[in-house]
């Protein structure tokens, strides 16, 4: 999530006018939305699929696996690959491909959308504008894809030998077959809703932020001309990383309880204690209940502040190329 919300925060600074004949702005301007959508799509990928050890490692702590329950993050890390090979690492991943393209296009396009509505409609301007576009581009993102990222957590449990599912299909297949039909794979939406809001928000607000200011005071320190529009400003790579790299941090340990609460619903059915754990407030009592704040609402949160960075560098450096390749700025 944080690569794709700081991802859509990057608002490139208008470019001055071209001459009509200089092949640009009407030119440049076809097939717009259908760039921005293979920029970001491809950017979330190579991003997810960098950090998707971390995030299996993430789902098997968060929702407290037996085989790995007692283990730290670095342990866990080492176990996985003796129990289960080293492809147990991107367990889940092919689901996860398969919903972050969409997610990562959707949030991207939506934050456009969106923060042009609050600019036009309401009036709303200035970095107040970029926080309430981001929580609303995040829920849009989420309520799209959400099944896939059920079905991406399910596959990612799973340990060797203990299968439930044998594929994405018949995981679909399943879950819709023994929990409730289609609504069974909306189990848990409230609490991403809950999360995504200021995760989203905060994201796009601190991204944003940083970047305004970093290049009002210093752009010739910290900014560089884009290289397919020499007239558009944009952040030297380093600082891109640094920049989303901290507001993902920020928006992590503000949503983080909530996160937990989600893949614990997620997993439904799978976890022992699922009759106790039917609602998000019922969770997060279990949870705290059984297991506390720091090893319980935030389980695996160093884990979350470690790939976030490997995660971010790779988001913006695909990103800032295919925005240059697709003529974006």
């Amino acid at each position: 999530m944080a690569a794709a919300a700081a991802l859509a925060a990057a608002d490139p600074p208008p470019a001055m006018p071209q001459a009509a004949g200089a092949g640009g702005p009407t030119a440049r301007r076809d097939f717009y939305w259908l760039r921005s959508f293979l920029a970001g799509g491809i950017a979330g990928c190579c991003a997810k699929t960098t950090v998707a050890p971390l995030d299996r490692v993430k789902v098997l702590l968060q929702a407290h696996n037996h085989h790995y329950k007692h283990l730290g993050v670095f342990s866990a890390l080492r176990a996985v690959p003796q129990k289960e090979g080293y492809l147990g690492l991107y367990k889940g991943n092919g689901a996860m491909m398969i919903r972050i393209f969409p997610y990562g296009a959707i949030q991207f396009m939506a934050f456009e959308h969106y923060k042009t509505l609050i600019t036009t409609k309401l009036g709303v301007s200035g970095h107040v504008h970029r926080l309430m576009a981001g929580s609303m581009a995040g829920m849009t993102a989420v309520i799209c894809t959400y099944p896939l990222d059920m079905v991406r957590v399910r596959l990612a449990f799973q340990v060797k030998g203990e299968h439930t599912y044998t594929g994405i299909i018949h995981a679909f297949k399943t879950i819709y077959a023994k929990e409730g039909g289609f609504l069974g794979f909306y189990r848990g939406l409230m609490p991403t809703i809950l999360g995504m809001a200021p995760y989203a928000g905060v994201s796009f607000f601190t991204f944003g932020t940083l970047k305004s200011v970093g290049l009002s005071h210093a752009p010739t320190l910290l900014g560089r001309p884009s290289s397919d529009n020499p007239n558009v400003l944009v952040l030297k790579t380093h600082i891109n990383l640094l920049c989303g790299g901290v507001a993902g941090a920020i928006a992590q340990t503000i949503s983080y309880p909530f996160d937990v609460t989600r893949r614990r619903m997620q997993l439904g059915t799978v976890l022992p204690e699922y009759e106790k754990c039917l609602t998000m407030w019922e969770t997060m009592k279990y949870v705290y209940g059984h297991h506390g704040i720091r090893r319980g609402l935030y389980r695996g949160l160093s884990l979350n502040y470690i790939r976030c960075v490997p995660s971010q560098a790779v988001a913006f450096t695909t990103y800032e190329l295919m925005k240059q390749f697709l003529h974006l700025n």
